[in-house]
């Protein structure tokens, strides 16, 4: 009850980014991991999707009301990401998440590196792929990211945003409000793991909950409000601090 207020803040704060450019998990899950630290892995990460699934949810209402979903890319890469995601959470309990760090980290850097060195790329909508290859491959997308975002979680949707940019050319706006439904389904098949597995802590995911969705509302309006160019730089900053943190993780920690 103590690390309460904290969390909550952490939540708050996580809601806010994660609306604008993915990466919420790098403030909450850290968070959780050092109020929580009796708690197993999949708690975490249980409790974590709890507390997610609401500001996302109330994101991708808030995107959904007020631009036009691309559903040519959004759905098929939310159905792929629901079952992936949960193949990912089923995998926490045997598969060592040192395995994968070290990949993030480069992947992450590269993403900062590339959104920086090309301003133009998502400011408005470039068209990549033909017509016929825009459903499969969101598919693929939605697959690979669903499976991390179940497995580990920080900064897949970051790494959705960069890739309906650069694979599907969305604007940064556009790009965020798909990572925003393929996120939601992907909160939801981790938790269909999580729940009946017993591995959430429900009055710290739901308070956090709250908060999130707080959070998510602010992030959402400002992303609205300021269009891709703001999206843009907050994509970048969350990047640059992704890449920080795995790195300190990696090589530090």
């Amino acid at each position: 009850m103590s690390e309460l207020p904290a969390l909550a803040l952490a939540a708050l704060v996580a809601g806010f980014v994660d609306a604008v450019a993915g990466g919420g998990g790098v403030v909450q899950v850290p968070a959780l991991l050092a109020a929580l630290p009796a708690e197993m892995p999949a708690t975490v990460f249980g409790t974590n999707k709890v507390s997610s699934i609401g500001g996302t949810a109330n994101a991708a209402w808030r995107y959904g009301r007020r631009i036009d979903i691309p559903w040519s890319i959004a759905g098929p890469a939310a159905v792929s990401a629901f079952a992936f995601s949960f193949a990912g959470a089923a995998t926490v309990a045997w598969l060592p998440k040192e395995v994968v760090r070290p990949l993030v980290l480069v992947l992450m850097a590269m993403v900062v590196i590339y959104t920086v060195v090309k301003p133009e790329v998502g400011q408005a909508p470039r068209p990549r792929l033909e017509e016929n290859w825009l459903r499969p491959g969101a598919f693929a997308v939605g697959a690979a990211l669903g499976f991390y975002d179940g497995f580990f979680g920080p900064g897949a949707g970051s790494f959705m945003i960069f890739a309906f940019v650069v694979l599907f050319g969305l604007d940064f706006l556009h790009a965020s409000a798909v990572a925003k439904l393929v996120n939601l389904a992907t909160n939801a098949a981790a938790l269909l793991f999580f729940i009946p597995s017993g591995h959430v802590l429900w009055l710290v995911g739901l308070t956090m909950a709250g908060f999130n969705v707080i959070g998510a509302m602010v992030g959402t309006r400002l992303a609205l409000k300021h269009g891709s160019g703001f999206v843009r730089w907050i994509f970048v900053l969350v990047s640059v601090a992704l890449t920080a943190k795995f790195g300190y993780d990696t090589f530090l920690h």
